[in-house]
């Protein structure tokens, strides 16, 4: 199948070759093609420039005539294969709970795993599935999705057998983390070394042996898992060829940053408590700073230090961390929104943090997140729009007119 978009009024994040991230003050710019075209062919982006050296095609021609054309976003850290909501704690927010007196009232995460062991995997996969449709039409093209609300071998195995079966029956690109560490079940409260035991000799053996899992996490943080019950799960994961991505400072300085770092975390996320030190380990690691504004944003949390950690080099990501209790979303473009007014971001680092960066923390910066010849074809094409910056200003709008994903267009809305 070949597809020709012409007259894009501006092709964005473009000829960004073998670059695998973006840093620092690098982030400011976006490299954009005005008047443009671009051809896609069998899922691949084959072309693109100038509407002067434009081709001819006998496949779908798409006028983008005042439109924006861009990568689909890339949303690298998600919970969306749950069961239920939790809106009742939502209120309890309101009245002024903490996330962490929640969780030990037995709220929070064991609450959905007490609705999740309850829910057949057809129901699970029906609901996780009217999300990744949601999504779609809300621009994202490659999402990561998470185990961690079952707590027990037999729940998280079916949590990663619905997110495998969501790969094999949709068009979005998909990769599935282990999280068992998510949170200590009630049951073994006061026990928790002996949660930390069948996680790595019960479950991780059973995921690897499936082939469930892309990476393994931790919820590395106060009153959750400590460094070293992180540093044993993710040594035992490493042992099975699975790279980790860690939950990391979300409710204090909890040292998860440097253990991720240590163990050669793909990425770590939330970040909310991120000091010197922190941004001195991250600095040239390799490891992708992955901050989650929707999370701070619904929790009333502080914000993580973006300014101060993009002004010291780093590259940031960006991620929704869709899930039932403290992100209850998975738009991509009001994240840009959030990250633009509360975490000082402009909008040109919005979209290297919510396109190459989070490909990039998802393992598949070489195929997605960029405008690059030989890339897969997972492209946004806006409705007509003045420009860049108004997609994180007007943050209730709906501005996505067009998703192709897999060089394919689908009838992706809701």
């Amino acid at each position: 199948m070949e597809i020709l978009i012409k007259n894009a009024k501006s092709l964005l994040q473009v000829d960004r070759g073998d670059t695998p991230m973006i840093c620092g003050k690098d982030m400011s710019s976006i490299p954009s093609i005005q008047d443009a075209f671009l051809l896609l062919r069998d899922g691949i982006i084959i072309d693109y420039g100038k509407m002067e050296d434009c081709p001819e095609s006998q496949g779908t021609i798409i006028d983008a005539r005042g439109k924006l054309v861009m990568p689909a976003f890339c949303d690298s850290h998600t919970h969306l294969v749950y069961a239920g909501s939790r809106e009742k704690e939502y209120v309890d927010k309101i009245r002024g709970l903490s996330y962490e007196e929640i969780a030990r009232r037995g709220g929070g995460i064991n609450n959905s795993a007490k609705l999740l062991r309850n829910t057949s995997e057809e129901d699970l996969y029906k609901q996780a599935m009217d999300r990744i449709k949601e999504i779609i039409s809300l621009g994202t093209g490659a999402v990561e999705i998470k185990s961690g609300y079952g707590l027990d071998v037999e729940s998280e195995i079916k949590m990663l057998r619905v997110i495998r079966r969501i790969k094999e029956t949709s068009p979005i690109t998909i990769r599935a983390t282990f999280l068992g560490a998510h949170s200590v079940p009630l049951e073994y409260r006061g026990r928790q070394s002996v949660y930390v035991d069948m996680v790595i000799n019960e479950m991780l053996p059973q995921v690897a042996e499936e082939g469930l899992a892309d990476f393994v996490d931790v919820f590395c943080d106060r009153g959750f898992f400590t460094t070293n019950e992180t540093d044993r799960i993710l040594k035992a994961a490493a042992n099975y060829g699975l790279r980790s991505k860690i939950h990391a400072n979300e409710l204090d300085f909890s040292g998860g940053i440097q253990v991720g770092v240590k163990n050669n975390a793909l990425s770590v996320d939330h970040l909310e408590f991120t000091g010197e030190e922190e941004i001195r380990v991250l600095k040239n690691s390799g490891t992708m700073p992955t901050l989650l504004p929707g999370a701070a944003f619904f929790l009333g949390m502080d914000w993580p230090p973006a300014r101060k950690m993009i002004d010291a080099g780093l590259p940031l990501a960006l991620a929704s961390d869709f899930n039932p209790g403290s992100s209850p979303s998975g738009d991509m473009k009001l994240i840009m929104s959030l990250a633009c007014i509360k975490l000082r971001m402009i909008p040109q680092e919005a979209l290297n943090a919510v396109s190459l960066n989070s490909a990039y923390a998802m393992g598949l910066e070489k195929e997605l997140g960029s405008i690059d010849r030989g890339k897969k074809a997972n492209i946004v094409i806006t409705k007509e729009v003045p420009g860049l910056e108004y997609l994180p200003y007007a943050y209730g709008t709906k501005l996505i007119d067009k998703v192709i994903l897999n060089g394919e267009m689908g009838n992706y809305e809701l």
